[in-house]
């Protein structure tokens, strides 16, 4: 958003913040490149939400950390790490973030793109590890149980969970597109434009939890 300059006597213009997450679709943060400049603040709030969540057995902090940006609100996950490269660790949490709060923003809308992708991206869907069938409630309980993987579990795991549960919604995005060309050309389009960015998403997750076992991730 554009802002006027400040007219003379007036105070200062306020800096500009990273646009906010929308969570009503996966466009704002699937795929797309990622600015270059990487804030070291966003590294380390990052390294040290992981090194917190793994260092401890308690319960009560992998839930805090799953519930973080619903306490604290996603635009503030957003100010921290959605400028950061996508294949890094705060990149590759804010993804986790994203993706959650989207499936919970609606999941009746993603357990309709899962279910018209799951047949066909059967590796993917097993991978993703949704309860069948995968209605509403089966993927929000799915977006908490991967969060808290990465907490509580193994990080790559979480990421390579991520990026199936992407690949599987991506190709029912594609396959709904299709179906509505004839009705609604431009709702088709949107719904392939999304698909794609979302499978670029899975690739940058993919790649962070090679980078992550690699001991790369920063």
């Amino acid at each position: 958003m554009s802002e006027n300059p400040a007219s003379e006597g007036s105070g200062p213009v306020r800096p500009h913040k990273p646009k906010p997450f929308a969570p009503i679709d996966f466009e704002p943060f699937a795929g797309g490149a990622d600015p270059a400049r990487v804030s070291e603040a966003a590294h380390l709030a990052a390294q040290a939400l992981v090194r917190r969540g793994r260092a401890s057995d308690d319960p009560e902090v992998t839930r805090r950390l799953v519930r973080l940006a619903d306490e604290q609100g996603l635009d503030a996950i957003a100010e921290m790490w959605a400028e950061s490269p996508a294949r890094s660790l705060p990149g590759a949490l804010w993804r986790l973030y994203a993706l959650r709060a989207a499936t919970k923003q609606d999941p009746e809308r993603i357990s309709v793109y899962f279910r018209a992708g799951k047949d066909t991206a059967q590796v993917s869907h097993v991978v993703a590890g949704v309860a069948e069938p995968p209605g509403a409630d089966e993927l929000t309980t799915m977006a908490d149980a991967i969060l808290s993987g990465a907490f509580d579990g193994d990080f790559d795991v979480a990421l390579e969970r991520s990026a199936a549960f992407c690949r599987v919604v991506a190709l029912g995005q594609a396959t709904v597109a299709d179906s509505a060309e004839w009705a609604n050309s431009q709702h088709a389009s949107k719904l392939t434009k999304s698909a794609h960015q979302l499978v670029r998403t899975a690739e940058d997750l993919e790649a962070s939890a090679k980078a992550w076992r690699r001991g790369q991730l920063d």
